[in-house]
């Protein structure tokens, strides 16, 4: 039997949300006065968010959540504040908590309703939750982790505990303990290792000791092995601190250059030139389409130009720019080719011999903590005292990548996660993954962005249909525990969802993702339009 879980969003949901409060608060539970249409629309309806339970188009349970005070409770308990065992930042009620009889048996809906609470209300930061729990069904409550604060109220036809809950208290619970861990299909950051993990937690020693030289050493030395390069320099900060350091050298070596764009990450690379006061031309395109080589060509056969930056991996979109054309394109024009490589290092295998620079980051692909950018090269670089310090290539190439503090368990993290680059399995694993879930997707008629010609294998764009909001499916997919990408401003204006296929789950949890995502899509062409 399927269920969907979701935020109840359009008329039809919300017609059967009424009809499900009548039959349980009215006659069921005799809390209200009968009428005609059978319909209960409760007094706080526009302030609730309704979560549901939805099978074959039919909402068959239903819990709503509100934040505003009073609440439900106060108008019980005058001093409910005061008799409350614990003291709220930001609380909020849960209401009527109710599922069609005919699905109650096996408690499976009531759980996953709980489950999706759960979800939603450490999504929206509320950290007690408060509720009528009527006595027909205290044993249910504490199984989800309430626990009653207070005296009785209500009638004795229909009387009711005030009860609380908590994170410590739903975690406790049965509903708390058979929930699952969410499984993130994030771009980063990325599943950690356990080993990683624990490599991080390991006693810091001093930046300044032989032991931590000989760790940074081993750690860039197995970095210039995996994208052969000559030099790699490891700094505190992330990838942007990378691309600032990178244009800070282009601004000495001056010159022209030539910035390509067809995405987010692309224009970022423009605003780092512009803010580094560089001289630049540009070729843009709308964003998913290649910059063909015919174009880049053309463009440097103008003469002048000193050297080309791009994105190696448009992780706004999901496109992988050709860079061995590149590199040819560079070294037959004489320009110097520097890439943003941060969502590739460590998901393809990457050879950077002759690329000028090459950003990266120890978080994403390659499965270390976000914390770390990487500054890859293949020439020498000296200290130059216009640059700003913690800008100055140089000054981490004198000192062994060390000029400044550093954190040994960041860098022995790090060591940790590189050790599985030993070989090129990891690589043709995300491969692997991006192929089951990108045919699976397909299958289901949806459009990825990027024909697989021009696709990353670490992530891939999907074009949701025209009533589908990202943020609305994303949302719901985060709710039963399915991290998908959708939270960037430009991915919500284009209705893009984004699914990476980094993290190393197992093959059965990438179905169970997909299937939830196949069953809300579903769900979602039934419902309509949202009419809120």
């Amino acid at each position: 039997m399927t269920f969907v879980y979701k935020i109840a969003r359009t008329k039809l949901e919300f017609d059967q949300i009424h009809r499900l409060n009548y039959k349980t608060f009215v006659e069921e539970i005799p809390q209200h006065d009968k009428n005609e249409e059978k319909m209960l629309v409760d007094k706080f309806h526009d302030q609730n968010t309704y979560l549901i339970c939805v099978k074959d188009s039919k909402v068959v349970g239903m819990i709503a959540v509100r934040a505003n005070r009073p609440f439900s409770l106060d108008y019980k308990l005058p001093n409910l504040d005061e008799q409350l065992p614990v003291k709220p930042n930001k609380p909020c009620e849960i209401r009527l908590l109710s599922v069609e009889e005919e699905y109650r048996s096996n408690g499976r809906i009531f759980f996953g309703l709980a489950q999706l609470m759960s979800n939603y209300c450490l999504k929206e930061g509320y950290d007690v939750a408060l509720i009528s729990g009527t006595t027909r069904q205290e044993k249910l409550y504490r199984q989800l982790g309430f626990m009653p604060f207070a005296s009785l109220t209500g009638t004795a036809e229909a009387s009711f505990w005030p009860m609380y809950l908590t994170k410590q208290t739903f975690d406790e619970s049965l509903a708390g303990r058979i929930l699952k861990e969410p499984v993130s299909f994030l771009p980063g950051p990325i599943k950690i290792h356990e080993n990683v993990n624990a490599a991080l937690k390991q006693e810091p020693i001093s930046h300044r000791s032989n032991e931590f030289l000989l760790q940074m050493r081993s750690v860039r030395e197995k970095l210039r092995s995996m994208t052969n390069s000559k030099h790699v320099e490891i700094l505190v900060g992330s990838g942007t601190l990378a691309n600032d350091v990178i244009a800070a050298q282009l601004g000495v070596i001056g010159g022209k250059g030539l910035i390509l764009n067809n995405g987010e990450f692309g224009s970022r690379l423009i605003d780092h030139a512009n803010r580094a006061g560089l001289a630049f031309k540009k070729i843009e395109k709308v964003w998913g389409a290649p910059i063909t080589e015919t174009e880049i060509k053309e463009e440097l056969e103008t003469g002048n130009y000193t050297w080309l930056w791009a994105v190696h991996s448009e992780t706004s979109t999901g496109m992988l720019t050709n860079f061995q054309n590149l590199k040819e394109i560079c070294l037959s024009n004489k320009v110097k080719l520097c890439l943003d490589c941060i969502s590739t290092v460590g998901a393809v295998k990457l050879d950077l011999e002759d690329v000028y620079f090459a950003s990266g980051v120890s978080g994403k692909a390659i499965g270390g903590y976000t914390g770390l950018s990487l500054v890859f090269h293949n020439h020498e670089v000296t200290a130059n005292p216009s640059i700003p310090k913690y800008l100055d290539l140089g000054m981490y190439v004198n000192h062994d990548s060390i000029p400044y503090s550093h954190s040994s368990n960041m860098i022995e993290a790090l060591n940790e996660a590189l050790r599985k680059y030993e070989n090129d399995d990891y690589y043709h694993k995300i491969k692997a993954r991006y192929k089951m879930i990108r045919e699976y997707i397909e299958g289901l008629g949806l459009q990825v962005l990027t024909p697989p010609e021009y696709s990353s294998p670490a992530i891939m764009t999907i074009l949701l249909p025209e009533h589908v909001s990202s943020k609305d499916f994303g949302d719901d997919m985060a709710l039963q525990g399915y991290y998908l990408h959708y939270e960037s401003s430009y991915l919500q204006e284009k209705k893009w969802i984004q699914i990476s296929c980094l993290s190393n789950h197992e093959d059965k949890q990438i179905v169970k993702m997909l299937r939830t995502f196949e069953l809300l899509l579903n769900q979602y062409a039934i419902a309509g339009e949202p009419s809120i």
